[in-house]
């Protein structure tokens, strides 16, 4: 996937501007001074070791935590580049139901486990005004078909189903109201091979046909190769390399970029 595949390079304005974003734990430094822009149907892969800052800046860039400097601008719909911390806490809350989509690496921690499939879909939808119930499970039979879900097991409960289809459902319940941004959270964590390889086909097809803007975590390089326009490598909370993924990978200049690198290599 080429920089220039999926990102519309005609914007005049980033979808998501990013300027000496720091959160700090006390004394400690969670991720500091990280700046950059992120344009309409990029996908931006944040890479590092556990503890290097990554699932901090994640956080903080989708207002699950407060920064402690700095600033994020997303392009709003009514009114163009805003601090989304500058926003009422209700026009917050609306934006991340609506706008955004956020894919957690449990896929518990973003779906109800207690309604059915078809309901986790259908409360995304009504978040965004739908109300006729026809058509709300019309929509997510058709979301679930996409994510390669039975029709069938639309009125089951989400723990009746494997982690892989857990996290296909996860994924249906964020794009089905066309999100502008998502937020991924290492997606394919903690699932075997063969899944892992499934959903990335499944994740790749979905950014690509929606022209969807993604900023994805991960520790992990293939998965980075695959989905990411651009890599951002952070250790101690810091950004210490960024550029187009396969420069990054294919000739990493900072030493702990290089070490990332040669240990995959070496696996």
């Amino acid at each position: 996937m080429t920089a220039a595949a999926a990102m519309d390079l005609s914007a005049e304005t980033p979808l998501l501007r990013v300027r000496d974003l720091t959160r700090l734990y006390g004394d400690r430094v969670g991720c500091e001074g990280v700046s950059f822009d992120l344009w309409p149907g990029e996908v931006l892969g944040i890479v590092g070791e556990s503890g290097s800052g990554k699932t901090t800046l994640l956080n903080t860039l989708s207002a699950r935590l407060e920064p402690s400097a700095g600033t994020v601008e997303y392009d709003t719909r009514d009114a163009g580049l805003t601090d989304i911390y500058q926003l009422s806490e209700p026009r917050r809350r609306l934006l991340t139901r609506t706008d955004w989509g956020i894919v957690h690496q449990n896929p518990r921690d973003g779906l109800r486990m207690g309604v059915s499939a078809g309901a986790n879909i259908g409360e995304r939808l009504m978040a965004v005004g739908a109300r006729h119930y026809g058509n709300i499970r019309a929509d997510a039979l058709d979301w679930m078909g996409r994510v390669e879900i039975r029709d069938e097991r639309v009125d089951d409960l989400p723990r009746t189903f494997s982690g892989g289809m857990q996290q296909r459902l996860q994924i249906a319940r964020n794009l089905v109201t066309g999100p502008r941004l998502v937020f991924m959270d290492e997606p394919t964590g903690g699932l075997d091979v063969s899944v892992q390889a499934r959903l990335l086909d499944l994740l790749r097809s979905l950014v690509t046909g929606m022209r969807l803007s993604v900023i994805l975590v991960t520790h992990d390089l293939a998965v980075a190769r695959l989905l990411a326009h651009r890599l951002m490598v952070m250790k101690d909370g810091r950004v210490v390399e960024q550029g187009l993924t396969d420069q990054v990978l294919d000739d990493p200049h900072h030493p702990y970029t290089q070490l990332l690198v040669s240990s995959v290599l070496q696996v």
